[in-house]
C-alpha cells in the first residue's frame, strides 16, 4: 500500500467539518459532523446520536463516502478531498483513544449524550488548484475498487 501524501494529511488536519454520504436502499443523505483526523490509523472520528438518518443508514451499509473542502470563490484556490471507508462505532482500547482525542479537540463534546463514529478510510482523493488547475492527488487502498 502506497503511503498518503502529505499535502492530503495537512489538508484533513487543518480542517473540521467533514460531509458524509450515506445510503439505504438507494436513496443518498448526507450530513456534516466535527472530525478528528487519526492519521496513524488513517481514520476520521466524529459524533452522531444512533437515532440520526446517517447513523441508521451506516448500521446497514457501513461503506460511506465524504468530501471535506475549502470554501473559496477563488478558483485557483479550490481545494476539498472526497473520501470513502468503512463506518463504526469503535469500543474497548479504540472508543477510550478516540474519545480522549475528541475531547481534547472539542471539549463541548462532553456536555453532548451522543455516540463516536468512525470511517476507516479506504480511499482518498484530494483536488488543489494551486497545484494547477484540477490537479489530483489519490490514495487508495483497493484503488480497482473506488471512484477516480
Amino acid at each position: 500500500m502506497t503511503e498518503i501524501d502529505k499535502r492530503i494529511i495537512k489538508f484533513i488536519n487543518k480542517h473540521h467539518v467533514l460531509t458524509l454520504a450515506t445510503t439505504r436502499k438507494n436513496i443518498p443523505y448526507c450530513a456534516n459532523c466535527f472530525y478528528v483526523y487519526f492519521e496513524d490509523e488513517n481514520m476520521l472520528v466524529f459524533t452522531s446520536d444512533h437515532e440520526t438518518k446517517h447513523a441508521q443508514d451506516a448500521l446497514n451499509q457501513s461503506i460511506v463516502g465524504g468530501s471535506i473542502v475549502l470554501e473559496t470563490n477563488v478558483i485557483g484556490k479550490i481545494q476539498g478531498v472526497q473520501f470513502q471507508g468503512k463506518m463504526y462505532e469503535p469500543n474497548d482500547d479504540l472508543l477510550k483513544q478516540v474519545k480522549a482525542r475528541y475531547l481534547k479537540r472539542f471539549p463541548v463534546a462532553m456536555l453532548m449524550k451522543t455516540n463516536l463514529w468512525v470511517v476507516e478510510l479506504s480511499f482518498l482523493k484530494f483536488t488543489d488548484n494551486r497545484l494547477g488547475f484540477s490537479k489530483k492527488l489519490i490514495w487508495g487502498k483497493e484503488e480497482s475498487e473506488n471512484i477516480s
